[in-house]
């Protein structure tokens, strides 16, 4: 959809990769659970096939098991999960995140012992970040670790956790001590060993995969399972928001994707005053309007990953692609519904579940308004938050 230049490498990685989606996944996730929860045991199958083409495994270095794949070719891989599934896509990016964190900041036991299972697909992590009354704004963590000998004791609450129920370990950012910046820390809770509680979190759409709350009480977890110094989770969890946001951006591309490939599927299909729906003007005008969208989300959202590779900062540059991929997605399921008519608003049709997911898009790793304000602050210097 529009031209995209890719390496020869790149677009044989991509086509294997949608060969595979297209045949075995696609229909789960858009007839056979549609709406529902996908139980862990066929997600963990997905996943480990997944990993096969990239996906998680190419994030983490050839020397820790992965295959170091740059991150442009990652972000345009994500896009196809994307563009098949909003919900696959989560677990996707949650493994790779976690995955990145445990191999640039977790002890070498850590490490050796939690790594493959993401890099295989055979297990899940959650990030621990937001709370009931904390989202955006990490400094106001109030999940609480109190060190007891050798050990720590957490007592608190996550909420909109992705990978909650699914997850075999936690990586939970605590609060250590009373210095906003300086006093949280992270530590990985493994499951089984140091027990927490998950409920899932029903919602408008992305269901078939599990967003939770997180209950801790008294959870003992040895000091040694601290991830990173004690006091450096604020900073450790910044220097990864360009990347997450980049494919958070990538999600909105690829929801914003389909729809403009189901309206033009549809539009060619649909017959009305004696010709295809495709051939009146206001629909052509419509479908034009959302490829130029779709196109310059992709170049925004490729432009991040690019500067990422490159080791250039892109604190804005992820800002915009997330803040507009996002947003583009919303406006173009809705018209992609439109071109639909009273059929798209039925579950007889995939755009009827775009819709309803493009509008979760923009709320995921800082809202809409806040990719607003990291822009205003880059290009000003002020800071309105």
């Amino acid at each position: 959809m529009g031209h995209v230049i890719r390496t020869e490498e790149q677009q044989g990685a991509i086509d294997g990769l949608r060969r595979y989606l297209d045949a075995e996944v696609d229909q789960v996730f858009s007839k056979e659970y549609r709406d529902q929860f996908v139980p862990k045991e066929k997600m963990a199958a997905i996943m480990q096939k997944l990993t096969e083409f990239g996906l998680v495994a190419g994030t983490v270095s050839e020397a820790n098991g992965g295959m170091g794949i740059d991150w442009l070719t990652m972000t345009m891989l994500f896009e196809e999960v994307a563009a098949t599934s909003a919900d696959l896509s989560v677990p996707v990016l949650i493994n790779s995140f976690g995955a990145q964190m445990i191999e640039k900041l977790a002890p070498a036991h850590l490490r050796e012992r939690y790594l493959p299972g993401l890099l295989n697909g055979t297990s899940f992590v959650s990030m621990g970040i937001s709370e009931p009354d904390v989202g955006s704004n990490v400094l106001e963590i109030k999940t609480r670790a109190r060190r007891d000998g050798d050990d720590y004791i957490i007592n608190g609450e996550k909420t909109w956790i992705s990978n909650g129920v699914y997850s075999d370990f936690l990586i939970c950012t605590c609060r250590t001590g009373e210095d906003p910046r300086r006093g949280l820390t992270h530590f990985l809770l493994d499951r089984k060993e140091h027990p927490y509680e998950t409920r899932n979190i029903h919602k408008i759409a992305w269901n078939s995969q599990s967003t939770a709350q997180v209950f801790l009480h008294d959870v003992r977890v040895p000091a040694s399972n601290m991830i990173g110094n004690e006091g450096a989770a604020l900073k450790n969890t910044l220097s990864f928001f360009e990347r997450s946001r980049v494919y958070v951006a990538g999600q909105g591309l690829g929801i914003a994707r389909r729809a403009l490939e189901e309206a033009i599927r549809y539009s060619k299909d649909r017959q009305q005053h004696g010709k295809p729906i495709a051939g009146h003007q206001l629909i052509s005008a419509m479908l034009a309007e959302m490829a130029t969208n779709v196109d310059a989300a992709r170049l925004l959202t490729y432009r991040a990953a690019s500067m990422i590779e490159a080791g250039v900062p892109a604190e804005m540059e992820a800002a915009m692609a997330k803040y507009f991929a996002c947003e583009a997605a919303v406006k173009i399921a809705r018209q992609a519904v439109q071109i639909h008519g009273a059929n798209g608003l039925t579950t007889d049709f995939l755009v009827e579940k775009l819709a309803r997911e493009a509008i979760v898009a923009p709320i995921p790793e800082g809202t809409t308004q806040i990719q607003q304000l990291i822009i205003g602050r880059a290009l000003t210097g002020i800071n309105a938050f």
